[in-house]
Parts: structure tokens; sequence; C-alpha cells
């Protein structure tokens, strides 16, 4: 499965190139992106950041003291930019009350090698599941891209896209699908992040909802594309 999985892998990145996601100047922008980025396109959410940034609110701190009406006004552009403001809000008061603003102090906690976490990567990924709106996705975007913790991330696409690769049932939970790719791929954090934005680019460019089969890079690997062109 190992060599299958990485087949695909080189294939996707032979295709796309390196995707040099994710795109932030700093690990506490690229939080801030991964609550933003919820439900809305990422141009929506550069829009946002520019914001935030031009009034030089891109620390916790600032964020978590702002007015919250002021901060809705930022955050127009991204959809549901209420229920956004409060997800925001709700995390930087973690990062102000247990680590003194300081975004990067609660990956110091981490202790990891290759292959074999310590205890504390479950006690923080467990911390940031109870904040208010971060769901496993948004969270383990943080731990990899902004932490460097070598854990992969998984979305709709990636669900959508091994099911119909023939490789994952269509049902299977994030937990499992998540555990798959961990199981079967070197637990290497530059692998997770490029892999995982491969992933992406596939889903939205040509595994859509109508897949452009004749465009896609691993369709000669692909279940669906045997089936629906060979039946």
């Amino acid at each position: 499965m190992q060599t299958q999985l990485l087949n695909i892998y080189d294939k996707l990145l032979k295709h796309f190139g390196p995707r040099h996601w994710w795109p932030a100047e700093t690990p506490y922008e690229m939080m801030v992106g991964a609550v933003l980025t919820q439900a809305v396109a990422w141009r929506n959410v550069e829009k946002a950041l520019t914001n935030l940034k031009n009034q030089g609110l891109l620390d916790p701190d600032r964020l978590y003291r702002m007015d919250t009406e002021k901060l809705e006004e930022l955050l127009k552009p991204t959809r549901y930019y209420k229920m956004k403001t409060r997800k925001l809000q709700e995390l930087n008061r973690f990062i102000v009350e247990n680590y003194q603003g300081i975004p990067e102090a609660m990956f110091n906690t981490v202790v990891f090698n290759t292959s074999v976490f310590n205890e504390e990567l479950p006690v923080l990924r467990a911390k940031l599941l109870k904040i208010y709106g971060m769901g496993p996705e948004t969270v383990d975007s943080i731990l990899l891209y902004a932490g460097g913790v070598p854990i992969f991330v998984v979305d709709a696409y990636t669900k959508k896209i091994f099911y119909r690769l023939g490789l994952t049932p269509e049902q299977i939970t994030y937990t499992k699908l998540q555990k798959f790719f961990m199981d079967h791929l070197p637990g290497n954090i530059r692998l997770y992040n490029e892999y995982h934005a491969q992933i992406v680019a596939l889903g939205n460019k040509i595994c859509q909802n109508v897949p452009k089969c004749i465009q896609c890079p691993v369709s000669d690997c692909c279940s669906y594309f045997k089936e629906t062109n060979f039946n």
C-alpha cells in the first residue's frame, strides 16, 4: 500500500508541481487562515487577512482584546463572518491565556520523532478540539502547517478521491482515513504537507463532483475511471 500511495503522490507532484502550501508569512497567520478558510474560497480569506495586516492586527493578543463588531467588519469577505469572528476570538483566548500570547509556544510542548509521538501531542490536539469551532481538519492543519507536527490532514477531497480510486470506503470516518495514511506513509512532515496540497489541487481542479477524468494524472489507477469507461 505504501508503494501505491507514493506512486499516486509522484504522479500528482509531476502533474501539478510543488504547491507551496500553506501560504502564510508566520505560523499565526497560518492559524488564522485555517479558521477563516472554512466553507469559503481562499481568495476571500486573502482579502480578510489583508484587512488584518493593514490594521497591524495579526497578533493574538491584539485580536483577543479587539472590539467584536470591528473584527466582524474586517472579516466580512469570508462567509459566516460573525461565527468566524467568535471562532478566532476563542482561539486567541486559548493562546493568550495558556501561552502568553505566543502561538509557537504551544508547539514547544509537543515532543515527537518521525514515528512515535510523545503523549503531549494528543493532549494538545484534544485541547484545540475543545475550542469553539475547531474541528479535526482545522486543528490538524494548525498542527501540521503552523506547528510542524507530522500529522496527516484529510478533508472532503481526500475522502472523495480515495474512494473513487478504490482504496478506502465511501463512508470512512475522518479518524480512520487519517490513520490509513499515517499507517502507510513515512511520518515525514514535508511529505504530509505536500501530499495534502496535491490532493486539494486534484479535488479542486479535476476530481470534482463531475470529474474531468480525461485530465486526471492518476486515472490509470482509478477504479471510478475504469468502471465508467469500460462498463
